[in-house]
């Protein structure tokens, strides 16, 4: 059967569901469903939170007995396998299903073709591909995970009409409006981890919460780069800890910087290495890059990714890091940081070529990269941003500004422009990497 404008028109509806619940279904992907009888749709969900039960089962539950013949919507091909519960492909399949309509044939080595296979066996008729490109944005996080071993990375700039993100020695600068601080809330709601350097933790003292109304329960894992843990005990960050996890990566004791080992290989470099239990339940503990213990074993990154070593950021080396002086006991150090609920956890923090991986055995599928300029710069260099927002603001810094890593006029190569929004006098652009 050949794919028709209605088609197209409920995928862009299931795809639209999906979004419901985007950085809250744990190590599933947010995927949307719909059942549709006779041009009306009769069943509907997105995958629920935490991840469970799925949406196709959910969406079969509430269409019932109207299942039989209709056809399914779903913007993930139908898991295979059993796990915690029954594949979603043997439900349609038992409610009597005839068609299922999929934009993205999911890259799980578990799933991938497998559920299509099976419906297809079922003689159910399959269509896959409807709105493909849309349906692999909205799944971006998840498919980055499953196949090049690493979160979705989002850098987000507000920049100043003199291209400037700040001025130093005064730590926060309002540069946007509160439209636009109300869309970079929205974007923390929908993403897993947010990570700032030493250098911005210390100046800015930021909370990095989502304080949107009904969504503050959403708030991400909150990360740090901080090779001498020199991160205060004052800041609201371990002040609030307890409340909303926060990671500190610090330098690997067992391997010093020096100059010698800069000049390593990333296979040579440790992996994380947790000084505590796992966050909440977030690592998935079938992931391709975990030995079981929340080891990162591999350092594939996929395409884009750097290389070589990345060179440590001026100003926040060990011992000089911005804003204090490096602690001369890093026990007693990270045992305050513990006690008071941070997570210290030990790898090469200017090799995000190796510590992306890392956060992906614990489940982190969407990383926002948030402050400062030299750790934009920092991912920028390795090659490993996915997506750019680039919030420009009529406001002028002037003297002792700190100037953007990038702008409009030099974006990187390889991203394309994607649309540009808005919000009262600010306008955002944004830019993407294809998956």
């Amino acid at each position: 059967m050949s794919i028709t404008p209605h088609d197209e028109r409920f995928m862009a509806a299931a795809i639209r569901l999906s979004r419901w619940h985007l950085g809250r279904t744990a190590t599933n992907p947010s995927v949307g469903c719909l059942i549709v009888r006779d041009g009306v749709i009769v069943g509907r969900a997105v995958t629920a939170l935490s991840g469970r039960p799925h949406a196709e089962t959910q969406a079969l539950a509430e269409a019932g007995a109207l299942a039989r013949g209709a056809t399914a919507y779903v913007t993930l091909e139908p898991c295979s396998h059993h796990g915690r519960t029954p594949p979603c492909s043997e439900a349609l399949i038992d409610y009597g299903v005839a068609r299922v309509v999929i934009s993205v044939t999911d890259p799980d080595p578990r799933v991938s073709g497998r559920g299509i296979a099976m419906l297809r066996e079922a003689g159910i008729e399959v269509d896959a591909g409807v709105l493909e490109a849309e349906g692999r944005q909205s799944l971006a996080a998840y498919l980055t995970r499953q196949t090049k071993n690493r979160p979705y990375v989002t850098l987000k700039l507000a920049v100043s009409a003199d291209g400037m993100i700040g001025r130093e020695g005064e730590g926060q600068v309002a540069i946007t409006g509160p439209e636009a601080r109300a869309q970079v809330q929205a974007l923390r709601a929908e993403t897993d981890a947010i990570l700032v350097g030493i250098g911005t933790a210390i100046a800015d003292d930021p909370l990095l919460t989502v304080r949107l109304p009904g969504l503050q329960s959403q708030s991400p894992i909150r990360i740090v780069l901080d090779p001498s843990l020199v991160l205060p005990l004052t800041s609201k960050l371990v002040e609030t800890a307890r409340e909303v996890p926060v990671i500190v990566v610090a330098r690997e004791e067992v391997w010093p910087l020096s100059s010698d080992a800069e000049g390593l290989p990333p296979s040579a470099l440790p992996g994380i290495s947790p000084t505590r239990g796992e966050i909440g339940k977030r690592r998935d503990p079938n992931s391709p890059v975990s030995d079981g213990d929340g080891f990162a074993l591999r350092q594939d990154v996929g395409q884009g990714a750097n290389p070589d070593p990345i060179s440590p950021l001026v100003g926040e080396m060990p011992g000089r890091a911005e804003g204090g002086a490096a602690p001369t006991d890093l026990d007693s150090r990270r045992a305050a940081l513990e006690a008071a609920g941070v997570e210290v956890v030990h790898c090469n923090p200017y090799h995000p070529e190796v510590l992306l991986p890392a956060l992906a055995t614990r489940g982190i599928s969407s990383l926002l990269v948030e402050g400062g300029a030299k750790t934009a710069r920092l991912f920028l260099e390795a090659g490993l941003v996915d997506r750019i927002q680039l919030y420009q603001a009529p406001v002028v810094i002037g003297e002792r500004g700190i100037e953007s890593p990038l702008t409009r006029s030099d974006i990187p190569s390889g991203f394309a422009h994607t649309g540009t929004l808005m919000f009262g006098g600010d306008r955002l652009d944004e830019y993407e990497r294809g998956l």
